[in-house]
């Protein structure tokens, strides 16, 4: 089946969500409700010829079970699968961890399990096209700005030219440590797929053991668990642990990490006292392996990245403006940094190319080295694709050939080739380099490094469309009102602790 098939899928299940909508479902819960079905659809026909496996769900609790039941007594046995499945370790557990049934109505469930899921074979089915089915609805869940769900998944062409940099290889151990819906670890499980003439231990490989991922939400884990099995990753284990990846060391350590963060800066969590009132608290984690203690959640995932890294691995991960500019534990980290791991590129991402609204955001390039007297990082390349240029997530999306010109300037067959298109011939080009020399003397070792002119301060009849300069507003007033609210709250914390020291 083709891409085109993958298209008529989705748009199948999605026009049944819209039947669903009715009763309140959100586009969330609905792609909820479809991995589990399918989850269990397809365990059921790897019973059938010619798989003939025995399944790893338990008899009476799978597709069958639902098969011969309607109304009520279905409703009712449904709700019984998803609690005792949720009971269960392995890719079991992960899927239904927690799972609650979002469909009401009899009726339509029993739509939903007969005429939509059951008359599909989806073992069957390539698994370029199940797995672009599925990232389909969980891209469109993304565009829903109610539920939130953006943040958890990174545009797929900026994922793309990431790992086109990074050129993952047979062997690579890859981690993302906020895996959201998985798309960083599919771009390198397909990149490797498609770049190399793999063996067959090579091949088992890059299905069980090569991908490693955390994820904090369980809503979100299910997704990624399932968008990786529906591509054919991942066995009766899951590549996935439900976690907070910054709570600890897990020990374990990779050659490659890809990885983007949940934005929002500070952490804190709600903690009743003894005399029965909540306070906010902020959340630091205090590791032995972190360069220094701070309650902000990036600077706190760049140390954990560092640490996952084996010597010489190498790094890709998305960071906010601040984590490059931001004073105290930003200072302290960024030396280390600088000193102790090669940082050899930046990447100034547009705004409007993300789901999550407010965000300006970059990607960081670096790879761990050996301790050393002297700092590795001796070029900081820096390519500035945000000034100047505009993108919106309708009117004007971002593609994957808008990056063409950063993989070719980062030279990934070998990088250390590079050559500058900014100079004194060419003061509008988007990439040049600084030394380690030139970047420790900045205020606060600060790596928001920019020198292009921007057109549209300067050039009033060069303004962006009305709907552009709107989204612009509105995104950087969401991210100012979210930064007031993050100091409103650690006053709060700063009062409470008062009150009670």
């Amino acid at each position: 089946m083709s891409i085109n098939g993958a298209a008529q899928i989705v748009q199948k299940l999605w026009n049944y969500c819209h039947v669903l909508r009715d009763d309140g479902l959100s586009y969330g819960d609905y792609v909820e409700q479809l991995t589990y079905l399918l989850f269990l659809k397809m365990a059921h026909e790897r019973t059938q010829p010619p798989w003939e496996r025995p399944s790893a769900v338990p008899p009476g609790y799978d597709w069958p079970s639902l098969m011969a039941l309607d109304g009520d007594a279905l409703e009712t046995h449904y709700r019984h699968v998803l609690e005792e499945l949720g009971k269960k370790g392995g890719m079991l557990g992960t899927i239904f961890r927690k799972a609650q049934n979002k469909i009401q109505d009899p009726a339509k469930l029993r739509r939903l399990i007969a005429d939509l899921i059951d008359r599909e074979q989806w073992t069957m089915l390539d698994a370029d096209v199940k797995g672009e089915a599925y990232e389909g609805l969980l891209e469109r869940n993304a565009q829903d700005t109610k539920s939130g769900a953006g943040q958890y998944f990174t545009p797929r062409p900026l994922i793309n030219a990431i790992v086109d940099v990074m050129r993952p290889e047979p062997d690579t151990l890859i981690c993302d440590p906020a895996c959201g819906t998985g798309g960083f670890l599919l771009a390198a499980h397909d990149y490797i797929a498609y770049h190399y003439p793999i063996d067959r231990d090579q091949k088992e490989h890059l299905r069980y053991r090569a991908l490693h991922g955390w994820e904090i939400v369980d809503n979100t884990a299910r997704l990624c668990a399932m968008n990786l099995l529906l591509h054919e990753i991942g066995g009766d284990e899951c590549p996935i642990l439900v976690d907070d990846a910054l709570r600890s060391d897990p020990g374990q350590r990779f050659d490659m990490v890809l990885t983007n963060p949940p934005f929002g800066k500070k952490s804190s969590i709600t903690v009743v006292g003894e005399d029965g009132d909540a306070r906010s608290e902020a959340l630091t984690y205090v590791r032995d392996d972190f360069w220094a203690t701070t309650s902000n959640k990036q600077l706190n995932f760049l140390q954990h990245v560092k640490t996952l890294l084996k010597p010489h691995g190498r790094a890709a991960i998305v960071v906010p403006d601040n984590v490059l500019f931001e004073g105290g534990a930003g200072e302290t980290i960024r030396r280390k940094l600088l000193h102790e791991c090669d940082v050899h590129t930046l990447l100034r991402l547009p705004t409007g190319v993300f789901y999550a609204q407010g965000v300006k955001a970059n990607v960081l390039f670096f790879d761990r080295k050996p301790a050393s007297e002297t700092p590795w990082t001796k070029a900081f390349w820096i390519y500035d694709f945000r000034t100047n240029r505009n993108y919106t997530l309708k009117t004007n999306p971002l593609k994957r050939e808008d990056l063409d010109e950063f993989v070719r300037c980062y030279h990934p067959e070998n990088r250390h080739e590079r050559a500058a298109t900014w100079g004194d011939g060419n003061p509008e080009g988007r990439w040049r380099p600084l030394s380690y020399e030139e970047l420790i003397q900045r205020d606060k070792v600060s790596l928001d490094i920019f020198w292009l002119r921007d057109e549209s301060l300067e050039d009033s009849a060069n303004l962006p469309d009305p709907d552009v300069l709107a989204a612009e507003i509105a995104e950087d007033l969401e991210a100012a009102l979210d930064q007031f609210a993050q100091i409103a709250a650690d006053l709060g914390v700063e009062r409470g602790k008062q009150a009670t020291g």
